[in-house]
């Protein structure tokens, strides 16, 4: 499961869809679903170059009924001049259901 969740984690911090730099990034907060147990989502994100330094938080997602499970949600506070709309949310598989509306399917 190690390596999925991995690979996963990957994907989720994918700064190439809003080209971000390490320096404008403030801190970063994972959420997982409780049934993503075998590590801490942050474990691979402090790795990344230039993200050893960035506070990284994680937290255990609500359980709710017929939620979307083995979810990692990952929200990234910057401080940019770029304007919001210059920046796009990411959704990556399952995910996109849960904002269709903003989702950047790939």
């Amino acid at each position: 499961m190690k390596p999925y969740l991995a690979q996963l984690h990957k994907e989720l911090v994918l700064e190439t869809n809003n080209v971000l730099d390490s320096e404008e990034i403030v801190s970063v907060t994972f959420s997982a679903t409780p049934d993503l147990d075998a590590m801490f989502p942050p474990a691979v994100a402090r790795r990344r170059p230039g993200w050893d330094q960035i506070p990284l938080l994680d937290v255990q997602q609500m359980q709710v009924a017929n939620s979307l499970d083995r979810c990692i949600r990952v929200l990234i506070h910057l401080n940019t001049p770029l304007p919001r709309n210059a920046l796009r949310p990411v959704y990556l598989h399952r995910a996109a259901q849960l904002r269709p509306d903003i989702a950047l399917l790939r």
